[in-house]
């Protein structure tokens, strides 16, 4: 062997970046390989969007993150079921089966949990809430709420609180019918069940919903918040620019900020409220709300500073607020498509009430409100009950546009979902409820018509497996509000489809938001009139 001459060595280094650079990109192939290997059978028989070498499907799905649910929905109604998503960071694989949905949320419900990826991502603005944490800390607040939800206190003072806020709904209208206004349906639905949410929930009267509409500066910033969180699962520099508190990270602590500002706000009164309750009745009356449950907790391995309430109210009021007031969206934007189901609604309004409605709405206009107030007063929880019809309507709405259309899970270890698919640990999981409702396979040739009936057996409704209709999720994590928010939805549209008719200004399908919330982009503007 010779010795090697200062010009041969010279060479050798200058080749030694490009030779490791070489090597770098033959272990990322190799390793991209491997990790995909496993699911080539798969992917020959549910294909997906095409995968390129190292960034996967990046470019694609940043190319419709704007539509991101019609594009997953896309490849399932061509028959893909399940298939993954590589990204350059992580690998995501969406399912449509409700078998694998099952196994998801029930079967093998411990392998797949929000996950620390998860967590990271939407920690800043949910915290250790509900929604955003897994094991004792989840049980627990779980537990606490499941208790607050089957009080019949809770029950009685939320109808209260829905009618009240619906009779403020009735007002604004009313003016607006008067002075031929349009106005965003989605907004007032949204001031609506954030005063409901604030009543019910944490015992405090914030009045958004007032005929002057003021602006609220904590809702604007809890949407925008919601929004931008959104985007860090395709902004590969998220990171970066919150360390540096810039671009969409600053604007997103900005929002935080004001929303921690109101909450703690809101947290500070509800103590000071609870302090001052000297009688019996004062304290009952002051520990209705949820957030008082959380306040008298004084188990000291579960004490909840202000800072866990902080992530308690978030929480309940992504839970209370958003879901309630866009499926109510959604729900009205048919209603105005679909006349013939608001006369179905009415003539059953009319036989569980008793009531004429065309003899009740020819009463002396001066006494509009009056006549108003005394039907609220005839919508109770059994006379709502008793609403099959509308129950099925409402549900049609969350067939076709589900709250939250999208979930997503972390697999804790390797799994084989039930139709072969392989799922790799720390990979993402992820089933859309947007495109479930949307298959023809699931529903029928009739999947795009907006027919409550396919909800009823001899005028009796008849619910769905949970993980066909997941609106409200299934299994360990099922949604807790999901009587209460029938409630409300059923008083409130009762109220308004008897007083008032509403007029689309675009009939077309209006686009959503991309969000953790299926929000209307540019809200639901309608004309509207008294009847």
């Amino acid at each position: 062997m010779g010795v090697v001459g200062p010009e041969e060595f010279s060479n050798q280094m200058k080749i030694m970046p490009v030779a490791i650079v070489a090597t770098m990109i033959l272990l990322t192939v190799i390793i991209w390989v491997h990790r995909h290997s496993s699911k080539t059978v798969v992917q020959r028989k549910h294909k997906g969007p095409k995968k390129w070498i190292l960034i996967g499907c990046t470019i694609e799905q940043a190319r419709n993150f704007g539509r991101m649910h019609d594009w997953l929905h896309d490849y399932h109604k061509k028959g893909c079921l399940t298939f993954s998503v590589p990204m350059i960071t992580m690998n995501n694989t969406f399912t449509v089966d409700p078998r694998n949905v099952e196994h998801i949320l029930k079967t093998n419900f411990s392998n797949y949990p929000k996950g620390d990826l998860i967590r990271e991502r939407f920690g800043d603005m949910l915290g250790h809430g509900i929604f955003n944490v897994d094991g004792d800390m989840w049980r627990h607040q779980r537990k606490v709420a499941i208790l607050e939800f089957a009080s019949s206190k809770l029950r009685e003072y939320s109808i209260h609180a829905f009618r009240t806020e619906a009779l403020k709904l009735v007002q604004v209208l009313a003016i607006a019918a008067r002075n031929g206004q349009r106005v965003d349906l989605q907004d007032l639905f949204m001031r609506l069940t954030l005063d409901s949410i604030c009543r019910v929930g944490f015992g405090v009267d914030i009045s958004s919903l007032c005929p002057s509409l003021p602006a609220i500066p904590f809702a604007i910033a809890f949407d925008e918040a919601n929004r931008l969180i959104v985007r860090r699962y395709i902004d590969l520099f998220w990171k970066l620019k919150r360390t540096l508190n810039i671009g969409s990270e600053a604007k997103l602590k900005k929002c935080i900020d004001v929303v921690e500002s109101f909450i703690y706000k809101v947290i500070e009164t509800r103590r000071a409220e609870m302090s001052v309750a000297s009688t019996l009745d004062q304290q009952q009356h002051t520990g209705v709300d949820i957030l008082s449950r959380f306040m008298s907790i004084t188990d000291e391995n579960q004490t909840y500073t202000d800072e866990r309430l902080r992530d308690v109210v978030i929480n309940f009021l992504i839970a209370g607020r958003d879901t309630t007031a866009v499926t109510l969206s959604w729900f009205f934007f048919e209603l105005c498509r679909n006349p013939q189901v608001v006369e179905k609604i009415l003539e059953e309004v009319s036989s569980v009430l008793g009531v004429d409605s065309q003899h009740l709405r020819s009463l002396d206009e001066a006494r509009f409100g009056e006549r108003v107030i005394e039907f609220a007063q005839l919508l109770t929880y059994q006379s709502l009950t008793r609403m099959q019809y509308l129950h099925a309507a409402i549900t049609e709405a969350l067939r076709l546009y589900p709250a939250v259309p999208l979930e997503t899970k972390v697999a804790a270890a390797n799994d084989t979902f039930p139709d072969g698919t392989p799922i790799r640990k720390g990979e993402f999981v992820s089933y859309s409820s947007y495109s479930m409702g949307r298959l023809e396979y699931l529903w029928g040739s009739d999947v795009a018509e907006f027919k409550p009936e396919r909800w009823l057996r001899n005028g009796v409704y008849q619910p769905e497996s949970p993980f066909k209709l997941t609106a409200f999720q299934a299994g360990p994590r099922m949604c807790l509000g999901k009587d209460s928010s029938y409630l409300q939805m059923k008083l409130t549209t009762v109220i308004l489809l008897m007083f008032f008719k509403f007029q689309l200004e675009r009939n077309e399908v209006p686009n959503y938001s991309l969000m953790v919330v299926l929000f209307i982009a540019n809200g639901l503007p309608v004309n509207v009139s008294a009847k």
